[in-house]
């Protein structure tokens, strides 16, 4: 007898459905609370969530943006993290560049998740490594606002 294992369904793929909190929340189920409040949570960190279907994706994606005038006054924005809705959960992926590899598993962060970023691959040529996060309650997000934070200081 075989062990069958969940499979993973990403959700909100239709171009034509207009993304609302309403719909969103009808995807997360329960998971919509957590993801409520880390939304809530991150206007404290000066981050804004922004939804867009991308077509080569085929999926409604949510870009965490923060953005900040420079000395100079010009605007600059960097994009934090992406967040996208799958079936009982929402998934968190950062992207951090190489070189800050080790700066990033000297911050406090769970063992687990200086493990999984101690293993993680590079992504192409332009050598960065992810953190993801699978969200179903707020126990991840002192390490998904702890990354984020630290993404918001590098480029």
């Amino acid at each position: 007898m075989t062990k069958l294992s969940k499979v993973e369904k990403q959700l909100l793929r239709d171009s034509d459905v207009e993304l609302t909190n309403e719909v969103i929340a009808k995807a997360l189920g329960d998971a919509n609370l957590a993801y409520l409040k880390l939304i809530d949570e991150l206007k404290r960190h000066d981050i804004k969530v922004e939804w867009r279907y991308y077509t080569d994706g085929k999926a409604w994606l949510s870009k965490g943006i923060y953005r900040s005038t420079g000395v100079r006054g010009g605007k600059k924005e960097i994009t934090v993290f992406w967040l996208s809705i799958w079936e009982g959960f929402f998934r968190v992926t950062v992207y951090v560049p190489e070189k800050y590899r080790e700066a990033v598993l000297a911050l406090p962060l769970e063992m687990q998740v200086k493990q999984s970023i101690a293993e993680a691959k590079l992504m192409g040529k332009l050598k960065f490594f992810y953190a993801t996060f699978d969200v179903t309650s707020d126990s991840q997000f002192d390490s998904i606002l702890l990354l984020s934070d630290f993404k918001k200081r590098v480029k």
